[in-house]
């Protein structure tokens, strides 16, 4: 609910205060007086686009202020709470300024935001209709809301754009893998060629100082024989071995070391290198005869060796880095086959998504087309009340090729005002005046549903007089009953059943004009009214009128 609206050097209002309460709130006064100008600014915080023009001649700024009382609205809690600007005490305060310079800020509760962000905040808290470009009656979207809000489908609604988004996730997804997949695919023949040529080498750590050491000895194998024999044949060979010598000298150290103790460490000595030698001996015989000369395993290892080099100088610098990069080709090349699977398992999912959105837009659609025929009649026998005998109303829904985010069909709806012509849409049959009596219809049939807590009519009794300006009135009173309702009006028969009564008027300053507002009860409003019905405020058949009316409402 709007609590309080403070304008100050806005056009030709300097300073100026309006507290409104439940129910029906009125603004009433003399053409020219300034009300139009109240409205133009509370449309600064529904998004409306500002002008430095709008500041009032001489001063630097305009400022523009509402206080609302957001208690209950979960909706309006929630998106505060998302942009980190919490209401405090269940109020929230939306504030524009314009300053002549051509620089405009926003804040809400006090914290600087975007216009935008004011204006969203402001467009789910008030609804005005009227003559000003912030008709939310013109567009489609309103429209849908509308018959979604009559058929009772606003939770199935909030499903289907749910779902869309899901969808649009999982199609996103899809998309985005298969341009990775694109991607690994244009590499694919070259990562797997690579992958074949080094799996193909089945290289093993430490498999390179292996060959060479082989390789070594086969390169060297008649040497390493020839070498190894003459140790064999010098160590125990011939007619002298040095081993049998090594023993004749042992065994004589060790009848020394047996005649005498100080002598046993040139026997152990002796014994020792007797052993060594003979294991040696031993070796060097077991060495020559291993050693062969094999020309066709020479050739496999260099060959074994060639690709070594050419391996580490295509993957390396070394054979580790070879065999490291084979580990991240197969990484690659599995991720390449695991993508492929993926792209079929995301299909399977936006199927799925495209599936239960199909479903539901499909619930939300029967619903819709139930509910559009009875929504439509249910308007039009308050229209006649309204000033508009003749006018049929038409709710039109207009299949898509794909369910969207707002379902299967297109919701419009149409008016013709008078008998005898074909519904077209409400920006090119209805004025201001018009539209406003057609959303307060609207409001009417949609009291107890819709969500918006208050609603502004501007211009609403725009050719109205007599019996349908006590209807005009009677819907007003009926809607207020679930909503705050703030109307700009002419109409005596609907200031008199206001449950507060304002009144702008302009004052003449010694320099510039100004509007101000005040608060009407008792003999004051009692004029109010007799102005408004025409006659004499002062006189008391004027004013016994007018009592009349305040009294009957």
């Amino acid at each position: 609910m709007l609590v309080e609206l403070r304008i100050r050097d806005f056009a030709v209002v300097e300073d100026l205060t309006l507290e409104l309460g439940p129910g029906l709130n009125v603004l009433t006064g003399e053409t020219g007086a300034g009300k139009s100008i109240i409205v133009d600014a509370l449309s600064l915080l529904l998004g409306e686009r500002a002008s430095s023009e709008d500041v009032r001649r001489g001063r630097d700024r305009a400022v523009v202020e509402a206080v609302f009382d957001i208690e209950g609205l979960s909706e309006v809690s929630g998106r505060l709470e998302e942009l980190g600007l919490p209401a405090d005490d269940g109020h929230l305060i939306l504030r524009r300024e314009v300053q002549s310079a051509g620089r405009n800020r926003a804040w809400v509760n006090g914290s600087p935001a975007t216009a935008k962000v004011v204006g969203e905040l402001g467009a789910a808290l008030v609804d005005l209709h009227g003559q000003h470009q912030h008709q939310s009656l013109l567009g489609r979207r309103a429209h849908r809301d509308l018959l979604d809000g009559y058929a009772g489908a606003r939770e199935i609604a909030a499903r289907v754009r749910a779902q869309h988004a899901r969808w649009v996730e999982a199609a996103r997804e899809l998309e985005a893998h298969r341009e990775r997949v694109r991607a690994l695919e244009q590499q694919s023949d070259f990562l797997r060629f690579n992958l074949s040529e080094i799996r193909d080498a089945a290289l093993e750590p430490g498999e390179e100082e292996a060959v060479e050491v082989e390789a070594r000895r086969l390169e060297n194998a008649r040497e390493l024989g020839e070498e190894s024999g003459r140790i064999a044949w010098g160590l125990a060979g011939g007619d002298d071995p040095l081993v049998d010598r090594l023993a004749e000298l042992r065994r004589g150290a060790r009848q020394l070391a047996d005649l005498d103790p100080a002598a046993a460490a040139i026997h152990e000595g002796l014994e020792g290198a007797w052993h060594l030698l003979s294991d040696a001996s031993r070796e060097a015989e077991r060495y020559a005869e291993g050693i062969e000369v094999d020309p066709a395993r020479l050739e496999e290892l260099q060959q074994r060796r060639d690709l070594f080099f050419r391996l580490k100088r295509k993957y390396g610098p070394e054979l580790d880095d070879v065999i490291a990069t084979g580990e991240r080709l197969a990484r690659e090349v599995a991720a390449l086959d695991a993508a492929d699977r993926d792209v079929g398992a995301l299909e399977s999912r936006v199927d799925a998504e495209a599936t239960a959105l199909g479903d539901l837009a499909g619930e939300l659609s029967r619903a819709r087309s139930e509910a559009a025929r009875r929504f439509a009649a249910s308007v039009q026998e308050v229209l006649p009340d309204l000033g508009m005998p003749g006018a049929r109303l038409e709710v039109r829904l207009e299949p898509r090729e794909a369910p969207g985010a707002s379902g299967s069909e297109d919701v419009s709806i149409l008016c013709a005002l008078n008998a005898g012509f074909e519904p077209r849409p409400l920006a090119r049959v209805a004025s201001g005046g018009e539209l406003s009596r057609l959303m307060l219809a609207l409001k009417t049939i949609l009291a107890d549903v819709d969500r918006i807590p208050t609603l502004v009519f501007d211009e609403i009794d725009a050719g109205v007089g007599g019996a349908v300006a006590i209807g005009v009135a009677a819907k007003l009173v009926e809607v207020s009953g679930h909503h705050q309702v703030f109307v700009i009006t002419h109409l005596p028969q609907v200031a008199s059943r206001a449950r507060a009564h304002l009144l702008v008027r302009k004052e003449d300053g010694t320099e510039l004009v100004s509007t101000a507002v005040e608060s009407l009860d008792g003999e004051a409003r009692v004029r109010e009214i007799a102005r408004m019905l025409g006659g004499d405020p002062e006189s008391s058949a004027s004013r016994d009128h007018a009592r009349e009316l305040l009294q009957a409402g």
